[in-house]
């Protein structure tokens, strides 16, 4: 089997690609290696993808429409579309960066797909199409039209676009929303890498929402193997009926939850950090920041029925997996 995943250098994309490689599946691997955020952690990355034979890559920015449809001489049965402009809050800064990768980007891959005629397109999402919903767990029947963030709206945005494209040109695609993945080799503007960045320099930590925050965290692994195990399970299905609920679709089409299915309040998950450097933070405490939900907690029932999916990596043993990593790979002296 070989697949085409891009966002190869990215944080899923690179794990992923790894976990598929070491099953001695080919993978074409693209990434335009940009700088929203340190570029040598980027090709670190990509420079252990390199070590497998069964590895191609090819630097290629989703949004160029020439150089994605020159993928078209590829031999791939699989794209998984993990390529996107990332950040609730960066969205507000510069909106036209996810204008470019994941709305123009998205398009030239749901054409690529219709092209090389793939099996399956798999795409990444994001918990953020949820906004401010108040029902708990969030559930993918849950209305989704009120996003929050500009992020969230080219995420629901792509779910509305794979869906034509698959009613259009019958592409089985399936959308994965995901819930605050964190691990090794993770992002550095995310809270974790963060965070563990102002301990080791004595920072102060600003926590919004006046740490009232709770996340859906999910370990990097959880993650990884769901997507492995999602390839492997039913494609969607064509579905002729008339009479359906309005959350189901006639296209092969399916949007679904991937997260651990567990609300963790910040203070907890900063509590983890504490813990391992025996040492406490400074701390400020700021109001909502705009775009930003106060709760993300995922209902994954449909994944498990689909694949018995099941995530097994505690916020505690997650985040010392982190810790570990960072320290190795920062070379940081310990204690602190």
């Amino acid at each position: 089997m070989s697949i085409l995943i891009t966002g190869c250098a990215g944080f899923i994309g690179f794990h992923l690609a790894k976990k598929i490689l070491e099953s001695d599946s080919c993978v074409i691997g693209l990434d335009s290696l940009n700088d929203y955020y340190d570029i040598d952690l980027k090709k670190a990355r990509l420079e252990i993808l390199k070590q497998y034979p069964n590895f191609t890559f090819h630097k290629i920015d989703i949004s160029n429409k020439e150089d994605v449809q020159a993928l078209s001489s590829e031999r791939f049965s699989i794209i998984i579309n993990l390529a996107a402009q990332a950040g609730v809050q960066y969205s507000s800064v510069n909106p036209h960066a996810y204008i470019d990768s994941n709305l123009q980007g998205f398009l030239n891959i749901l054409e690529l797909s219709k092209a090389c005629q793939i099996k399956h397109l798999i795409y990444a999402s994001s918990s953020s199409v949820y906004g401010m919903n108040k029902e708990m767990p969030f559930k993918e029947c849950h209305a989704v039209d009120h996003p929050i963030s500009l992020y969230a709206a080219t995420k629901r945005s792509n779910e509305l676009m794979a869906h034509t494209y698959s009613h259009l040109f019958g592409i089985p695609t399936t959308g994965l929303r995901f819930f605050t993945v964190y691990g090794p080799w993770g992002r550095p503007d995310m809270a974790l890498f963060k965070f563990t960045k102002s301990m080791i320099l004595n920072e102060e930590i600003q926590i919004n929402n006046h740490g009232d925050h709770f996340r859906d965290f999910t370990y990097i692994d959880d993650i990884v193997n769901g997507i492995v195990a999602l390839l492997g399970a039913e494609l969607p299905q064509v579905n002729d009926q008339h009479d359906l609920a309005t959350d189901v679709s006639t296209a092969p089409w399916r949007i679904l939850n991937i997260g651990r299915g567990q609300k963790v309040h910040l203070l907890d998950f900063i509590e983890c950090i504490e813990n391992y450097f025996s040492k406490e933070f400074k701390k400020e405490f700021r109001p909502l920041q705009p775009g930003d939900v106060p709760t993300t907690f995922s209902d994954t029932s449909a994944l498990y029925n689909l694949t018995s999916y099941e995530p097994s990596i505690s916020v505690a043993e997650g985040v010392r997996n982190f810790l570990d990593w960072y320290v190795s790979y920062y070379k940081i002296k310990l204690p602190l």
